[in-house]
């Protein structure tokens, strides 16, 4: 059952696959299509059927999730203004950075914990609190506390769900598909709340 694409990518690649897609999808631009949330909930579920250590892999990806964002962080203090003046690419849209600046101008601070769970943005978030200039000691424990919520609380679910139930690996499919729809539904409901406050105005 273990039939989506992601799975035979988390077996090849291993513990460097999986460092390597969070941590891009964390902070960097041209990360934000890779899937963040499904991986980190597959791979604690294989992490209970012995395809991984679970106190390796569990460390690991909370690593990963703070060093994206900390890159996130300095390449918006540093050139990601830039941003603001570069074309739209193929992966790169201005639309992406604007819902993560919004995001960031109606939470503040939080914005580094919330947009955790929230696709796209959660890759832009922290390049906007470096054009933003939040301070950095701020931006570092939230950013922390986001990684431990995220990464180590989705990748820990998977596990613990995993050693409790082993049959939920017949059902992985399912519920990863389900994962994904659970964490684009805040997208599309700031998407709409959006438009609806630009029509208003």
């Amino acid at each position: 059952m273990l039939t989506l694409a992601l799975l035979p990518v988390i077996t090849m690649f291993g513990y460097p696959g999986i460092f390597a897609v969070i941590f891009l999808e964390s902070g960097v631009p041209f990360g934000f299509f890779l899937p963040g949330a499904s991986l980190l909930f597959t791979a604690g579920i294989l992490a209970s059927q012995g395809l991984f250590n679970p106190y390796i892999l569990i460390p690991l990806v909370t690593l990963a999730a703070i060093l994206g964002d900390n890159v996130g962080y300095w390449f918006g203090a540093k050139i990601g203004i830039k941003l603001f003046l570069r074309p739209d690419s193929r992966f790169f849209k201005h639309e992406h950075l604007a819902k993560a600046q919004h995001f960031y101008e109606r939470h503040g601070a939080k914005t580094i914990v919330l947009a955790r769970f929230v696709p796209i943005i959660r890759t832009f978030a922290p390049i906007v609190a470096g054009i933003a200039g939040m301070k950095y000691r701020v931006f570092i424990m939230y950013n922390m506390l986001g990684a431990l919520l995220w990464a180590t609380g989705v990748t820990t679910a998977g596990w613990l769900l995993g050693e409790r139930f082993p049959i939920v690996e017949q059902y992985i499919t399912p519920i990863v598909i389900g994962i994904v729809v659970l964490t684009i539904i805040p997208a599309v409901w700031e998407t709409i709340r959006s438009q609806r406050s630009t029509e208003a105005a």
